[in-house]
């Protein structure tokens, strides 16, 4: 390993300052970006059903042994009674002053076997842990296929979703859909292999997320795009992908709070290079600024207190009056015209705005004010066609979560940092609306079933 996180902290003089001028890249998804265009790719999973390609771009992290449950509870602030194989869950990890860590999918495939799948913040996390805590685990890692060193990913990773998603699975396994219920897995016939498949719901309809051995994944591909033919499948690539978690009202990449005293060893351990770029309007010179809790980014019902677990005794606290909601913003329309507008106007432009998705940096952290007062962060950005409104997923004051609020969102940086992807620019005030999170109806009645 290259320089630790905690040696180029010392370095740079503090982690704001070392992630605020980082040329690691914004988060990308090493598939095609577009199909056929990444406006009609996202209308497809409202309207038929869209295939993504999900083989590249996240972690996967496996653990084998028999305490690999523990290392879960012990640092999960999920609840792990009745977890048994064939299910899934939204994993949550948090310090012990019970900010997040990070989340990512945990499925729990066999017997003391797992699979953590995410963004590598939890990875490393659980990692850590398990070679400094004594547990009895056998962890096995595949990183994305922009950091793997060679070689394709172990697993293939396809997601169907939308209304035609179901009648589509019929057709590839000549059986009635099973009722499966959700975050739960079952099994398919595909392509003449067996493929594992967990019941999903991003868009608000029945989908499924399918995975097996990378070397099967073709045929299990072909299989997929032949019996879509006839039922309006669409393929779509990485714009459209993107942008499909600011409908869902997952926040992926918070500021994982792991730059505390206490935590020196970690990021000894940690390599320097694992964290990503940090930009936005907040200009805290403080990184815990950043942090946010579980209850601030929605999972509150996450959260159980029925086994003892890193940041429970902060939680309990947080538990009893939480600071912040998690809410989508509307972008005013005449404000965001007139952002775009300043590109070809005489003088310096607002920051480029970029579409479908605007985040320039891992971690995108945005100001929010009412009334010139800071009430919140904006996390992540970009626009939906099926609601043709530009949005952003947002942890605001309880106060000013009340849908209709009106509130600001300064887009920008000032000053300018030195991440490659940030040019000359002016900071400038974005009017918004709150509404709620998730923004569409249908996902948040469909979560609210699950």
């Amino acid at each position: 390993m290259g320089e630790s996180l905690e040696a180029a902290i010392r370095r740079a003089g503090s982690p704001v300052a070392l992630l605020r001028d980082s040329a690691a890249r914004p988060h990308a998804f090493p598939v095609a970006p577009e199909f056929t265009n990444w406006r009609s790719e996202q209308r497809a999973w409202r309207t038929s059903c869209v295939l993504f390609d999900q083989s590249h771009h996240m972690t996967d992290f496996f653990l084998r042994g028999k305490d690999a449950l523990r290392l879960l509870a012990d640092f999960g602030v999920n609840s792990f009674a009745n977890f048994t194989p064939g299910k899934a869950k939204q994993y949550v990890a948090a310090a012990a002053d019970g900010q997040l860590v990070g989340d990512a999918i945990l499925f729990h495939l066999d017997d003391d076997y797992f699979d953590v799948v995410g963004h590598a913040m939890v990875p490393d996390w659980l990692q850590y842990q398990a070679e400094t805590g004594g547990y009895d685990v056998t962890i096995e890692r595949d990183p994305n296929s922009y950091d793997r060193p060679s070689g394709p990913p172990r697993l293939y990773r396809y997601e169907l979703q939308g209304p035609t998603a179901g009648p589509l699975v019929e057709k590839l396994t000549g059986e009635p859909l099973p009722d499966v219920k959700f975050f739960h897995m079952t099994e398919f016939r595909i392509g003449g292999h067996r493929v594992r498949a967990l019941r999903h719901g991003m868009a608000g309809q029945p989908g499924f997320e399918l995975f097996g051995p990378w070397e099967e994944g073709e045929d299990v591909l072909g299989a997929i795009l032949e019996a879509g033919q006839r039922t309006g499948l669409v393929r779509a690539g990485a714009k459209a992908y993107s942008t499909a978690n600011l409908e869902s009202g997952w926040i992926p990449t918070p500021v994982p709070a792991v730059f505390g005293p206490e935590l020196t060893g970690y990021r000894e351990w940690l390599s320097a290079d694992s964290l990503g770029s940090l930009g936005g309007s907040m200009d805290s010179p403080d990184i815990a600024d950043y942090y946010v809790t579980p209850y601030d980014v929605g999972y509150g019902r996450t959260v159980k207190f029925d086994h003892d677990f890193l940041g429970r005794t902060a939680l309990e606290r947080l538990a009893e009056r939480p600071r912040r909601r998690k809410v989508t913003l509307v972008w005013h329309p005449e404000d965001l015209a007139a952002t775009v507008r300043s590109l070809v106007e005489p003088g310096t432009p607002a920051k480029y705005l970029e579409m479908p998705k605007a985040r320039y940096a891992f971690f995108q952290v945005d100001k929010v004010l009412r009334d010139g007062v800071p009430v919140g962060l904006s996390l992540d950005a970009g626009y939906l066609t099926n609601e043709q409104a530009f949005v952003s997923l947002a942890t605001v004051d309880v106060a000013a979560s009340e849908p209709g609020t009106e509130v600001t969102v300064l887009w920008g940086e000032e000053p300018n940092s030195a991440k490659p992807a940030v040019e000359r620019h002016r900071q400038t005030a974005i009017r918004a609306t709150v509404a709620p999170a998730p923004f569409v109806r249908e996902v948040r009645d469909s979560y609210r079933r699950s």
